[in-house]
């Protein structure tokens, strides 16, 4: 959420909160009871990733499991396919694959909208908001009050809670809210909570500004405050964002370490938003880490605000981001609905030499919705090209494996638009260039730029390389998430040709090549 945004918008999105409350209600009824049947088919529509039925969205907040459910909530604006006055939309699946539209979990009031956050599972009703047999979740959110901001004042970010004895269907404000005060801070927003077991306490990171805060309670509403972290580490050009902080096993090893998420707009290394990690230690007051520069959970531009599930049965450390960037995010050409979610994303944490780096692919459950449509191995000689059609590329896995490091492949359509990317191991980088995929002119930093991703770390031998295409983005994987590619695209038709090209002078040779094609999760 950009301040500049808010600013800019401040005479437009300006309403009496108390005044629209019932009639939102309303129109979330009727929203509820229209037949899903009728949406989905839209031009650009994704099949196979999160998009709301209608209006706007953007960040995802409050992922949580419980009792067999998995919710979604996130930024949304049920009025306009533009930013506005901030709800918590929200969504639940039993899978992360198969999602069910829900109604609105948190409306604005008195105190401003409804911003980012995460929610938990008050297992032993530590807040007393439940029962010992019926403990609640616990929603923590950033209010915005703007009254406040147009009046000029700082304080006008604070913390509030709610909270659901019916596993997320409906959802109960506290009411002493804000449970925590701003003393100044312009951007005081984004709280992440988590059961810190080793303290027994409740802790939340939130940003402000340039830095994160860590604050520490027993009971999620009374919070004292612990630490900071981040002033002089990592990417400063804008403001930070959408923390998240927890523990991770080091693969293949017993060693655990610390991940520290800030996502930043602008800043990120390919222009606009993006999402940055610190690998480090926190002892349940302080996180510490050696890391000054900034790493990169995805080099494309439009994964942005990703968070991490809490509660999650299976301890996995699952990731889900908002497939979009703030450069362009309110003029793509989209009509009924805009913004979608990336898939969600299980994150594991690798050590190369004495670099930590941050992986992140699709969980294994995705696999369910692939068929397969056509297998071959391939073999170019140097200058050599092949072409492999196929109907729809733009809902479809790709996979292969290779041990060369110079070569492109490319997606074309009938229109000659095409999405090209590049494995350069000269410059040990690969290059995303949607510059003629498609709609590109609906606003100029879309295609401004050919994305770039340094890969000085990729392992020798051979790697895999896997893309999931939708209808309006693709989703690099290589070397199973080590290096990560997420980016929109808007051709006017569905792209049906693959096409490998040889840039080097040795044999390219291509093996496992698998097309799958994507069912709708509608």
């Amino acid at each position: 959420m950009r301040t500049y945004i808010i600013s800019s918008m401040l005479g437009l999105l300006f309403i009496s909160i108390y005044s629209c409350k019932n009639k939102e209600e309303e129109k979330n009824t009727e929203k509820a009871s229209i037949p899903e049947t009728t949406f989905f088919k839209e031009s650009y529509r994704p099949q196979f990733h999160f998009s709301p039925t209608e209006m706007w969205m953007n960040d995802p907040n409050g992922l949580v499991y419980n009792d067999g459910t998995y919710h979604l909530f996130y930024q949304y604006y049920p009025d306009d396919i533009v930013w506005g006055p901030m709800h918590w939309g929200h969504a639940t699946s039993k899978d992360l694959v198969y999602w069910e539209h829900q109604p609105i979990a948190l409306f604005p009031d008195e105190h401003g909208y409804i911003f980012s956050g995460s929610a938990v599972l008050d297992k032993n009703n530590t807040s007393g908001l439940g029962t010992p047999d019926n403990p609640p979740l616990v929603a923590v959110f950033t209010y915005h009050n703007i009254n406040k901001e147009k009046d000029g004042s700082n304080d006008f970010q604070t913390q509030g809670i709610a909270f659901s004895l019916d596993n997320g269907e409906f959802w109960t404000k506290y009411q002493n809210n804000p449970v925590l005060e701003n003393d100044g801070n312009r951007d005081f927003r984004d709280p992440k909570v988590f059961w810190h077991e080793p303290t027994q306490s409740w802790v939340l990171i939130l940003v402000a500004g340039d830095h994160a805060q860590i604050y520490r309670s027993a009971d999620l509403i009374s919070w004292t405050y612990l630490s900071e972290f981040g002033k002089e580490a990592g990417a400063h050009g804008g403001v930070w964002e959408c923390p998240d902080l927890f523990p991770l096993k080091v693969s293949g090893s017993g060693e655990e370490k610390w991940v520290l998420i800030i996502s930043i707009n602008p800043g990120a290394p390919n222009g606009g938003s993006g999402t940055q990690y610190f690998i480090g230690e926190f002892d349940g007051t302080v996180f510490t880490s050696n890391q000054l520069a900034a790493k990169w959970i995805d080099w494309g531009t439009d994964n942005y605000a990703g968070i991490t599930y809490n509660n999650e049965p299976n301890n996995r450390r699952i990731f889900i981001g908002w497939m979009s960037n703030w450069d362009y995010a309110m003029d793509t050409p989209t009509k009924e609905w805009r913004s979608a979610m990336t898939v969600p994303r299980n994150l594991s944490l690798i050590k190369l030499g004495n670099s930590y780096e941050l992986a992140n692919y699709p969980l294994e459950d995705f696999g369910t919705i692939f068929k397969s449509e056509i297998k071959k191995d391939l073999e170019l000689a140097a200058g050599e090209t092949e072409t492999i059609a196929f109907d729809n590329y733009n809902q479809s896995e790709i996979r292969f494996k290779t041990t060369n490091r110079d070569f492109e492949f490319s997606f074309n359509n009938s229109l000659n638009e095409k999405l090209v990317l590049t494995l350069d191991g000269d410059q040990e980088v690969f290059l995303l260039n949607r510059t003629k995929s498609g709609k590109t002119t609906f606003k100029e930093e879309f295609a401004k730029n050919v994305q770039k991703m340094p890969i000085s770390n990729m392992p020798e031998g051979e790697v895999e390389v896997r893309i999931l295409m939708d209808w309006s983005s693709i989703e690099v994987f290589i070397n199973n998430g080590q290096y990560v590619m997420t980016s929109q695209i808007f051709p006017n038709e569905p792209y049906t040709n693959l096409v490998f090209k040889n840039s080097s002078s040795s044999v390219l040779i291509i093996n496992s090549l698998e097309v799958n094609r994507a069912e709708s999760i509608w």
